[in-house]
């Protein structure tokens, strides 16, 4: 049987999956038992147990100063401004990627002009989000909402282009107006590639976030690693670091449950 056409069962699946993480994980326990053989007090790579003791006391000890757990402090202020600049850009993106899609008009005047907008690098804006809008929150989320929104718009316009132009005829036969059809017709076989969308846009929304919160904030994940950079703290950071792609993770299998909920016949298909 060709290679191409070998597929794992239910008990070979497990382990293909648990692999590569394996392998990261013995390659980094070896690398870290060598720096520190040589040197016990390297703070490059730390062990594992390491890392271990620093994950609880980051997520147990409250800060001496504010008595507050840092740790869930800043996940807490990261996931506002993200959940914030996600929301914005999925609510513009969905109404001018369905009227791009839909309204001839529309197209020819902002599919040129979303398409320039892409092109521009979100993170070449930050100084200019801090002049205009300050350093608070309006700020970071607005680097955020800028981040994918083009993106989005495009990839929701083009999936609504794609629509079967028979659909449409026929709504129209039936006297359905423009916005009838937008929000019967086409909102509901756009909706399952908007959450699509958005988990394509999780990696990037969350560089946009990381970088506006080390460049100037009191409070977020990535304030705090780049806060504790400067000693070397790669525990912390490590930890930071590992727990961003959990909530990352969890943020992504959340939308794809929900997908498969509200829209099995997307998934079916």
């Amino acid at each position: 049987m060709r290679l191409i056409n070998r597929h794992p069962g239910r008990a070979l699946r497990p382990v293909l999956i648990a692999l590569p993480f394996l392998l990261v994980f013995l390659a980094y326990s070896a690398g870290s038992a060598a720096r520190l053989a040589e040197n016990p007090q390297d703070r490059i790579l730390p062990s594992p147990s390491q890392l271990v003791d620093t994950a609880v006391r980051l997520t147990t000890e409250p800060d001496r100063r504010t008595g507050e757990v840092l740790f869930w402090k800043d996940t807490a202020a990261s996931l506002k401004r993200l959940a914030a600049g996600v929301a914005i850009a999925a609510a513009i993106g969905l109404s001018f990627g369905l009227a791009i899609g839909l309204i001839p008009l529309m197209r020819a005047t902002f599919e040129g002009f979303v398409a320039v907008l892409s092109m521009i690098p979100p993170l070449a804006v930050l100084p200019i989000l801090f002049i205009t809008l300050g350093v608070g929150e309006a700020a970071k989320i607005a680097l955020i909402a800028i981040g994918i929104t083009p993106f989005l718009v495009r990839d929701l316009s083009a999936r609504t282009r794609a629509l079967p132009r028979e659909q449409i005829v026929k709504a129209e036969t039936l006297g359905a107006s423009s916005l009838a059809i937008a929000l019967s017709v086409a909102l509901p076989q756009v909706m399952p590639r908007l959450i699509e969308a958005l988990r394509l846009s999780l990696g990037p929304a969350w560089l946009f976030l990381i970088a506006a919160e080390a460049v100037a904030s009191e409070s977020g994940l990535g304030y705090r690693i780049f806060l504790v950079r400067r000693f070397l703290a790669m525990d912390v950071i490590l930890t930071y670091v590992a727990w961003i792609t959990l909530l990352a993770f969890l943020i992504d299998l959340a939308l794809a449950q929900l997908s498969r909920r509200l829209y099995p016949w997307a998934e079916a298909a």
